[in-house]
C-alpha cells in the first residue's frame, strides 16, 4: 500500500474571471482518481487547489502527509483545464518541483500535459499520463507499489501511456488502454474536501449551492477547433440508474440547491433522459440542474425528457449566426436547428444560454452581423462569448500554426486575445462581445444601436493588416483553398 497525496493546479484565485464569477466547482476527475486509488488499497490524501491562496499550501500540505507519490490529476470535466491557462502551468512546475525537492516520486496528467509533456517532465514530472491515463496510472502505481526501492527511471521503463525523460529526452510510449467503465462505486471522493468552504462562495455570491456530476466522458463529434487529449473522439455513457443514484446522494449528503452536469453533451438519446427522470424520481426526486448540448439533439421529445428530467438550463454551442462560419468549423449544425432547439426549450420552461465564438477563420463582417442577428432571432436567456482559440491537436491548429508567435496559451481565462492573425484585432472582439451581452440583457436599445453604429463606423481601424506576404487569416487569401474555408 502506497501513501499517496492526489491534487490539481487549478487556483481560482489566479484566474481574475473566474474569481469575479465566484462559481467554483470541486475537481470533479480529480476526486474520481482519488477514490479509484483508495479503492485500490492506497492510502489517499487530496490537495484541492480551487479555493487554496498560493501553491505554499501545496508545500504545506506536502510535508504534513509526506507521501511517497504525488498524482496531479487536473479535472478534465472543467474547460478551464482543456484550455491549458498560462498560470496554472507555472503552478503546476512550481508544485511538481516543491514535490521532487521532498524526493517524492510525482505523476502529472492533464489536458496540456499530455498535449506538451515536456514542461511537466523537466519541472520534475517522473511520467506523464497521455489521455485520460487511467489504466496507465493504476499499472505505474501497481510497479511503485511492488517495487519501493527501484530505481525511478526503471519504474517508468516501458510502461504504454506515459511520456518520460530518458537521456534527456523525451519519449512518449503510447498505447495505453481507454477504461470504458470506470469503478464508480464511492467516485467521487467527496469526502476529502472542504464542501463547505465552495458552499460559503456560492451563497455569498449567488444566494444557492452548486455542485457539479458528469454522466457522460468526451464527444463523438469532430468540431475542427475542440481539442480531445483526454478522451478522443468517444461518448462513454454511464448507466442512468447510476448517474441518478450519485445525485440522491449528493442531496442528502450535502443538500445542493443546484447540479452543473459537466458532460460535453448530457443524455445525448431521449431514452437515456427518460430513464434518468425515472430513476430520479425513485431516489426522491431530482436536484434542478444545468447541461450543455447541440442543437441538433433538441427534438420536441429531448426538451420535453429534459424537462421531465429536471434540467432549468441548457446551454447550447451556438457558435455563430453564419451557416458559412459553423460550416468552416465542421460543426455539423444549421442556424436554423439552432433556433428551433431554443424555441423547444423555452416551450418546456427551460432556460438557455448560447456559447458564441467570434474570431474563426475566414469570419468577416457580415458573419459576425448574422450572429447578432441570431441572438435577436432567438433571444436567448445568458450567452458566454470567446474568440477563436487553436488547441493543439486540432485541425483549426494545424491549419493556424505558423501565425501563432511566442504566445500559445492565454494567461487566465479573461485575455480574449487573439492568438493568430485573424479579421480583426484583439480589442474589436472585445468590443463586440461586450455589445452581444448588452443584447441579451436587452438594455436601453436605442443606446445599444447607437453602440453597434458608432464600432461599425470604426470597423476598419480594427481591420488586421496583411502580413509581409500579403496573408491574412481573416480572408481566404491563407494559401487554404475555399473548400477548406468553407468547410
Amino acid at each position: 500500500m502506497l501513501s499517496i497525496l492526489v491534487c490539481h493546479s487549478y487556483f481560482l484565485r489566479f484566474d481574475h474571471k473566474q474569481r469575479e464569477r465566484a462559481k467554483p466547482y470541486p475537481p470533479l476527475a480529480t476526486l474520481q482518481v482519488a477514490g479509484m486509488l483508495r479503492q485500490a488499497g492506497h492510502a489517499v490524501a487530496l490537495f484541492d487547489a480551487m479555493l487554496a491562496q498560493s501553491t505554499q499550501e501545496f508545500a504545506h500540505r506536502l510535508q504534513s502527509v509526506r507521501p511517497q507519490l504525488v498524482v496531479f490529476y487536473e479535472d478534465n470535466y472543467n474547460f478551464l483545464s482543456k484550455m491549458c491557462l498560462g498560470k496554472m502551468r507555472s503552478a503546476a512546475s512550481d508544485m511538481i518541483a516543491e514535490a521532487r525537492r521532498g524526493s517524492v516520486l510525482v505523476i502529472a496528467s492533464g489536458s496540456d500535459a499530455s498535449d506538451a509533456p515536456e514542461p511537466y517532465l523537466r519541472a520534475g514530472a517522473d511520467a506523464v499520463l497521455i489521455g485520460e491515463g487511467l489504466s496507465a496510472l493504476l499499472a505505474l502505481v501497481a510497479r511503485i507499489d511492488a517495487r519501493p526501492h527501484a530505481v525511478r527511471a526503471e519504474l517508468t521503463a516501458g510502461m504504454p501511456g506515459i511520456a518520460r525523460l530518458a537521456a534527456n529526452e523525451v519519449q512518449i510510449a503510447r498505447g495505453a488502454a481507454l477504461l470504458r467503465n470506470l469503478p464508480h462505486a464511492g467516485f467521487p471522493a467527496w469526502d476529502l474536501i472542504d464542501v463547505e468552504r465552495y458552499r460559503a462562495v456560492w451563497q455569498a455570491a449567488h444566494g444557492f449551492f452548486s455542485l457539479n456530476m458528469a454522466a457522460s466522458r468526451g464527444c463523438s463529434f469532430r468540431c475542427n477547433w475542440c481539442a480531445k487529449p483526454i478522451w478522443g473522439n468517444q461518448y462513454l455513457q454511464r448507466d442512468a440508474a447510476e448517474v441518478a443514484a450519485e445525485m440522491g446522494y449528493l442531496r442528502r449528503t450535502f443538500a445542493p440547491d443546484h447540479i452543473w452536469f459537466a458532460d460535453d453533451i448530457f443524455g445525448f438519446r431521449v431514452d437515456w433522459v427518460r430513464d434518468f427522470a425515472r430513476a430520479a424520481r425513485t431516489e426522491g426526486g431530482a436536484v434542478p440542474f444545468t447541461i450543455q448540448t447541440r442543437a441538433d439533439l433538441l427534438s420536441v421529445r429531448m426538451a420535453e425528457a429534459l424537462a421531465e428530467a429536471g434540467c432549468r438550463e441548457a446551454w447550447i454551442g451556438a457558435e455563430s449566426g453564419s451557416q458559412r462560419v459553423l460550416d468552416a468549423m465542421n460543426k455539423g449544425i444549421r442556424v436554423a436547428e439552432v433556433i428551433e432547439g431554443r424555441a423547444r426549450l423555452k416551450a418546456v420552461g427551460i432556460r438557455v444560454g448560447f456559447f458564441i465564438q467570434l474570431g474563426y477563420i475566414g469570419e468577416q463582417l457580415e458573419d459576425i452581423l448574422a450572429t447578432r442577428a441570431l441572438i435577436a432571432a432567438a433571444r436567448p436567456d445568458d450567452v458566454g462569448v470567446s474568440v477563436a482559440y487553436p488547441l493543439p491537436g486540432t485541425k483549426f491548429y494545424e491549419l493556424v500554426k505558423a501565425q501563432l508567435g511566442a504566445q500559445t496559451h492565454w494567461n487566465e481565462s479573461n485575455d480574449l486575445a487573439m492568438m493568430f492573425r485573424g479579421t480583426y484585432t484583439s480589442d474589436f472582439y472585445r468590443r463586440v462581445r461586450d455589445l452581444l451581452h448588452r443584447q441579451v440583457d436587452a438594455a436601453r436599445p436605442g443606446e445599444l444601436e447607437r453602440r453597434w453604429r458608432a464600432l461599425l463606423a470604426r470597423e476598419a481601424q480594427f481591420r488586421n493588416q496583411p502580413d509581409s506576404r500579403g496573408r491574412t487569416l481573416g480572408s481566404v487569401q491563407v494559401g487554404l483553398s475555399p473548400a477548406v474555408v468553407e468547410g
